[in-house]
């Protein structure tokens, strides 16, 4: 089911307010969605041979007749549209309470969007509202003194970079959270724009400077000043670059949970007085943490010794224009889009500002917003039929695990235990999210993130030392994705995903279970793949599988590694050479692709069955042994920018719509049996790759 979580929300998630899309273009007008076909005859190419490219047969036609919106960088025949349709019925609630609010929290979340919405106002206000972050940012005298100003930047709503501290829970005790700090700091997507030497990457960071340049200069610098400026924070930015971690390492959970004393943390950067930041902050007093990323704040504190201050006040000024960005004039909405939308992800026009601001809205107040969107698009009846399917679905991989060749009884037990404790949240959450304490103002756009990032810091660090909320969610209602939780060990399912074309009261069994159905199962197996399966069924590190059974674990997501470091991320363009796929950074996602589509599979045949029906009844002239298969290849039909899928291949744990489907597929053989493929071709390959 997902498509674009991040490896970790503490060490990539991106500073506030730095949208996607930041360019606003404020006359497009909204208009009400296309409805989605869960099964859809039309986009099928029959020219092509689904045992050669299911994802050719399956999506072909649609591909051709749905070429990229100039709006859009990637755009597919579920996820976004999906995305369009409920964006637009979150617009209509939220314009309406910006109209005419009827209770406090219509008010409240209607303000929020008004001001947003408010260009006109966000022009004449110009750089008012960032005035008292450039004023500490000025008065900074020594780099030593950085942590002070970025604790006051923070405490204040600020953007404030370099790392990321929270509070999570104790991957080897997940009753317990706990304080965690690591890496943070950079304005382009990954490490290696900074640091790697391709053509392509040269000019990105050529053009990135030029970005920073222009961006000053709009903030009042001359040409020559800003060009310094942008000089400066390059260089720095290139050297937490190189003291980062990359992608690939950290998925890995034992590489990044290192438990120090508070005072032996210190010592790995002692020019730089965390002290200072904690309570500035006003985090609650601890005595341990975990470091996520040791070697990257002994680096920074070799950078601040090696930096002149005034290196140090270019960075910060730099971000804080680049976080801010939503919230600022016209003029440097253009350029901001212009760079990091158009350049890096190859989107011709900017996201209309309808968009952006109940997409914003959403983040800031999505449980609020939620409620009413809840009550409209998801009724009782849909999560009850949810329910049933998340329990079809755990039963198959129970059957799964029993018929498992290369695992021992002994780890068969302990995989059994750890599924029978997975818990499973459908549509919303038991309790909403108090937002009473967020002070919201309409005429005050920026205020207003700035207000929101303190309450939602606030909220965060209010756990430290508290029991841990396992009914708590990190996704709002409305969204279009799913999770599972290594530390809680559940699966979240927004109400937002659970619309066709991915579930359908409509639809016969076999499309239903090849969209949503695979999309649960993708997310039980992910308490399964390389890195789930290292944790137990409490949530905690701990390896449950015998030496044995790891070694034959390992070879099998070996195999999976190997087979998609082979599938190319985006064709060779002029004197730019095409891109593969990291087997590495995909593998936990591959996992789940494939874990998913087998035990959706087991579990339609096991409901085919009570309903007195056969995987070989046809509908449309499809089998639902083939419906199945191409309901999951229509999941994934997309159309991508170039420079989107470059930037995907490098950052993006997940692999391209083409090889979701026919990587996973041709993994299993009852796609051959299904189509009447022939052993040897494309999707019926002699040798497979089966973790799960």
């Amino acid at each position: 089911m997902t498509r674009r979580r991040p490896v970790s929300s503490l060490l990539l998630a991106p500073t506030f307010l730095a949208a996607v899309s930041v360019a606003a273009s404020a006359n497009a007008q909204p208009t009400p969605p296309k409805s989605i076909k869960s099964f859809d005859l039309s986009a099928i190419d029959k020219t092509a041979d689904p045992c050669v490219d299911l994802y050719q047969y399956a999506c072909g036609n649609w591909v051709k007749e749905n070429p990229l919106p100039a709006d859009q960088a990637l755009w597919d025949r579920s996820f976004t549209q999906v995305e369009e349709r409920n964006r637009y019925l979150l617009w209509q609630e939220l314009d309406a309470a910006a109209r005419d609010p009827k209770t406090p929290l219509e008010r409240q979340y209607g303000d929020y969007f008004a001001a947003c919405m408010n260009t006109d106002l966000v022009d004449k206000k110009g750089l008012q509202p960032l005035d008292p972050a450039f004023r500490q940012i000025a008065d900074l005298k020594d780099a030593h003194q950085l942590s002070a100003l970025v604790g006051r930047l923070a405490a204040e709503g600020s953007p404030a970079p370099l790392y990321r501290f929270s509070v999570v829970q104790d991957a080897k005790d997940s009753s317990k959270q706990i304080a965690e700090i690591g890496q943070s700091g950079l304005s382009l997507p990954d490490r290696d724009y900074y640091i790697k030497d391709t053509m392509r990457f040269t000019e990105i960071r050529k053009q990135y400077v030029e970005h920073m340049t222009k961006m000053f200069a709009l903030a009042g610098d001359s040409i020559d000043e800003a060009a310094k400026e942008a000089a400066a924070v390059m260089e720095i930015e290139t050297a937490l670059a190189a003291a980062s971690t990359d992608h690939t390492d950290l998925r890995n959970p034992e590489k990044r949970y290192h438990i120090y004393t508070v005072a032996d943390f210190e010592k790995l950067a002692p020019d730089y007085d965390f002290s200072v930041y904690f309570k500035d902050i006003k985090v609650r007093p601890f005595e341990t943490l975990n470091v996520a990323t040791p070697d990257f704040f002994k680096d920074l504190n070799d950078l601040i010794a090696k930096e002149p201050v005034d290196a140090w006040k270019s960075y910060l000024r730099w971000h804080t224009l680049h976080g801010s960005a939503t919230g600022l004039p016209r003029p440097f909405y253009d350029e901001n889009f212009s760079f990091f939308v158009r350049t890096l992800q190859g989107q011709k026009e900017p996201t209309p500002r309808w968009k952006e601001c109940t997409a914003m809205t959403d983040r800031a107040l999505g449980e609020a917003v939620g409620q009413e969107w809840v009550k409209q698009n998801f009724p009782p009846a849909a999560k009850a039929s949810m329910d049933q399917l998340v329990a079809a679905l755990e039963k198959a991989l129970g059957d799964d695990i029993k018929t498992l060749p290369w695992m021992s009884d002994e780890t068969k037990k302990a995989a059994q235990e750890k599924l029978s404790m997975i818990r499973n949240k459908i549509g919303y959450p038991e309790h909403w999210r108090d937002y009473s304490a967020l002070q919201v103002s309409r005429d005050d756009l920026l205020g207003d993130a700035q207000r929101e990032a303190v309450f939602a810091r606030n909220y965060n660090l209010n756990k430290l030392g508290n029991p841990v909320d396992e009914k708590e969610w990190r996704m709002t209602p409305p969204t279009v994705d799913a999770y599972y939780s290594a530390s809680n060990n559940d699966i979240n399912f927004p109400a937002g995903g659970l619309q066709p074309p991915f579930f359908d009261f409509a639809s016969d069994p076999a499309v239903n279970f090849g969209g949503i159905g695979v999309g649960i199962g993708h997310e039980i197996t992910h308490g399964f793949d390389d890195q789930g399966s290292k944790y137990d069924g409490k949530g905690n590190l701990r390896e449950w599988q015998t030496p044995e059974d790891r070694k034959a674990f390992n070879e099998r997501t070996d195999c999976q590694v190997n087979e998609y470091n082979g599938f190319e991320a985006a064709p060779a363009q002029g004197d730019t050479p095409a891109l593969h796929l990291n087997g590495k950074l995909t593998l936990g996602e591959n996992t789940a692709d494939n874990g998913g589509l087998r035990i959706a599979w087991m579990a339609l045949l096991d409901t085919l069955a009570a309903e007195g029906k056969s995987i070989n009844d046809k509908i449309d002239g499809y089998t639902e042994a083939q419906r199945y298969f191409i309901a999951w290849g229509q999941v994934w039909c997309q159309n991508q920018s170039d420079s989107s899928a470059r930037q995907s291949a490098l950052t993006d744990p997940h692999s391209p719509g083409r090889w979701r489907t026919n990587g996973s597929v041709q993994n299993f053989d009852e796609f051959g049996n299904a189509f009447g493929c022939t052993r040897g071709q494309p999707m019926y390959p002699e040798k497979t790759c089966r973790v799960w």
